[in-house]
């Protein structure tokens, strides 16, 4: 297995990893901006909660394996060398749900105390979530992106499967499979491992250094 990594050269795994990062980076952003976006407005207009619920477990429920081919009709299939829409929506689909039921805990976990006095000196809703509920959702806002991470990778891999391209972690490890080339298989399977395992941590470490107090390291 080693002998293959080492034959194959970074250059085959930067073409085809710096392809697969750019769908799930995209995706990252965009289901996770859509879900935070989600959460905070259920704060501010309460009784559209049931529908965006709804949403986020219709989203989780529907496999992704059936969604893919009717994402590709829709969006249709890339240009040679192209990031792959289908991919970037597959990516932004896998970290939906986690990131609006992470978001809505942690802005329902704001002190009511403090939610009291923002009240009591005339700020609506828009105002406790602004002032008070945003500071008290950071730790569950950070850990729904840390779950993001490797569920975002692995929605662009299997969104490359389908979305018919040339160039990414899809199609290079079905070429490795069709070829039987087993330690190319497990290169790329390993190192998707690793990238995952590296997103997860940086944003572990980001919720260490931007919320303290989550972990009891300040007072």
């Amino acid at each position: 297995m080693v002998q293959g990594w080492a034959d194959d050269g970074w250059d085959l795994y930067a073409r085809n990893f710096a392809v697969t990062l750019n769908e799930a980076g995209q995706g990252f952003l965009w289901g996770n901006a859509l879900a935070i976006a989600l959460a905070a407005f259920v704060l501010v207009v309460p009784r559209l909660e049931g529908a965006v619920m709804q949403l986020a477990i219709i989203t989780y429920c529907i496999p992704i394996v059936a969604i893919g081919p009717l994402a590709l009709i829709i969006i249709g299939a890339p240009e040679t060398g192209e990031p792959s829409g289908t991919a970037v929506f597959l990516a932004a689909l896998s970290c939906f749900f986690t990131s609006v039921v992470g978001c809505l805990l942690g802005l329902k976990a704001a002190d009511a105390a403090a939610l009291d006095v923002v009240a009591v000196y005339g700020g609506g809703r828009f105002t406790q979530l602004r002032k008070v509920r945003l500071v008290a959702a950071l730790p569950n806002v950070i850990t729904a992106l840390q779950i993001a991470v490797p569920a975002a990778f692995l929605g662009a891999i299997l969104g490359e499967y389908v979305g018919k391209v040339d160039v990414g972690l899809g199609p290079a490890m079905v070429n490795a499979q069709n070829s039987l080339d087993a330690a190319r298989v497990w290169g790329f399977a390993l190192a998707s491992g690793a990238v995952a395992l590296l997103g997860y941590g940086f944003f572990g470490l980001v919720r260490r250094l931007v919320t303290p107090w989550s972990t009891g390291a300040a007072a």
